[in-house]
């Protein structure tokens, strides 16, 4: 069986989601929360969100952080488990694709018909 994987020009699988977009955690322990893209991880499929999976971190006393200790960060999060959050519609919907009389492609929601902005 062939499996085929939407690529962009450079050979990166291509995400339903974006930096900055805010996103419904649709499973998982933070199942029900929403948060903001802070940064995409392309090789491994995930991505890191503002607030959610948080972890607790062991570190030695460096430059950066002298006094060392227990830090707590964002756990990268797998993009199957996350969708668009519409705040309009106040839930997660599809991404479909739109091209514009311009020529400019945009993304919209599959539920309202509305424009996905930043």
């Amino acid at each position: 069986m062939v499996v085929k994987v939407n690529k962009d020009k450079n050979g990166n699988k291509k995400n339903h989601i974006r930096t900055g977009d805010t996103v419904y955690v649709i499973a998982g322990k933070e199942k029900g929360k929403t948060g903001k893209i802070i940064k995409l991880l392309k090789g491994q499929d995930k991505a890191l969100v503002e607030k959610l999976n948080i972890v607790k971190r062991h570190s030695r006393p460096s430059q950066k952080n002298p006094t060392g200790g227990i830090i707590e960060k964002e756990s990268p999060i797998h993009v199957s488990n996350l969708m668009i959050y519409d705040s309009r519609a106040k839930t997660p919907v599809r991404v479909g694709h739109r091209v514009l009389a311009g020529g400019e492609k945009v993304r919209y929601s599959r539920k309202s018909g509305e424009e996905i902005k930043r």
